[in-house]
């Protein structure tokens, strides 16, 4: 059998990652993009799809006959009906593990930019701010240490596991996970977990790196800010719709926290009138556009296993399945 193999979104991997193709016989197909309408006449003579967030939902799989496999080149699998997929016997792969460097560092990247007030005082020294100083510096923005504060992480998975050892090992913070109903007994071991009202009231940085689901929604509101310290920030490279965005401006603009940093929206791009984009002229709130996850090393890690999962369902041994 030749596979036919559709790729239809080769532009969320930077065009520098080399994509090679899998060892058995097929045909490979790619498009740069593909709008959700598209997705099914693309897809109707495929026995392979892969996507990163070009939708395959019940009604496009019912129309591709000859489907057997989806590639989701990412971990979070939302984007494809998998329940659908299931029941009609097509298996689903995503990639795991690949992020592991590169969400820790930029979450980082971000918690000091605040911290350390790096956007108010470049915006400061642009503005001509230092040569109307009267001394060798000056004092426009509050800077504080990271030791001694407590980091306060919603997901115990690996990029929040990995967050947690770079806060304690290498800044001296104290790392505390949020409680919830399904923590394994081994994380309980090893982790310190605060209930919802204690997490959120004593943690200094709030750092999301929890998936998606209907527990994890809007979970960060006005209320929860409001609980908050108002020196608290609050940092999230996971899921956008984790946090209820119009809530979060009012927050900052209110002075309820201290200032955000965000790599995730509910809806990406944003439309022109998304409540971020009013946010960017403050020196404490940071958007960045969903690259947390982009550094060289992962998205090549991310491109090898994504084939990986092809050539090992192609041989009956299908890896990193959801279900």
């Amino acid at each position: 059998m030749v596979h036919k193999i559709v790729f239809l979104d080769r532009d969320t991997i930077a065009p520098h990652i080399d994509i090679r193709r899998p060892s058995f016989k097929h045909e490979w197909t790619e498009y740069d993009r593909t709008k959700a309408e598209d997705v099914k006449e693309r897809l109707k003579d495929a026995t392979i799809a892969i996507t990163n967030k070009a939708p395959i939902r019940k009604a496009t799989l019912e129309k591709c006959q000859n489907l057997k496999m989806i590639a989701i080149a990412a971990t979070g699998s939302d984007i494809v009906d998998v329940e659908a997929c299931n029941k009609r016997g097509i298996i689903v792969s995503n990639i795991r593990g690949y992020a592991v460097n590169t969400v820790p560092e930029h979450t980082f990247a971000l918690i000091l930019s605040l911290k350390r007030a790096l956007v108010g005082y470049r915006q400061d020294v642009a503005g001509g701010e230092w040569l109307k100083a009267a001394q060798f510096c000056f004092f426009n923005h509050r800077i504080d240490d990271l030791r001694g504060s407590i980091l306060g992480i919603v997901g115990e998975g690996s990029l929040g596991s990995s967050v947690a050892a770079i806060g304690l090992n290498g800044f001296g913070m104290k790392p505390v996970f949020l409680d919830h109903d399904f923590v394994k007994d081994e994380d309980r071991r090893a982790k310190t977990f605060m209930p919802h009202k204690e997490f959120m009231s004593t943690a200094d940085i709030v750092s999301v790196h929890c998936p998606l689901t209907p527990q994890t929604e809007n979970l960060l509101n006005l209320e929860t800010f409001r609980s908050m310290k108002n020196s608290t920030i609050v940092i999230n490279t996971a899921r956008g719709a984790v946090i209820n965005e119009a809530d979060l401006c009012k927050a900052i603009k209110e002075e309820m926290i201290a200032g955000a940093a965000i790599d995730v929206l509910a809806t990406e791009p944003p439309a022109n009138n998304h409540p971020y984009l009013q946010l960017l002229s403050r020196p404490n709130f940071i958007l960045t556009p969903h690259i947390a996850w982009a550094s060289t090393e992962a998205m090549q890690t991310l491109s090898d296993q994504m084939i990986e999962n092809i050539e090992n369902f192609v041989d009956e041994k299908p890896s990193n399945i959801v279900s």
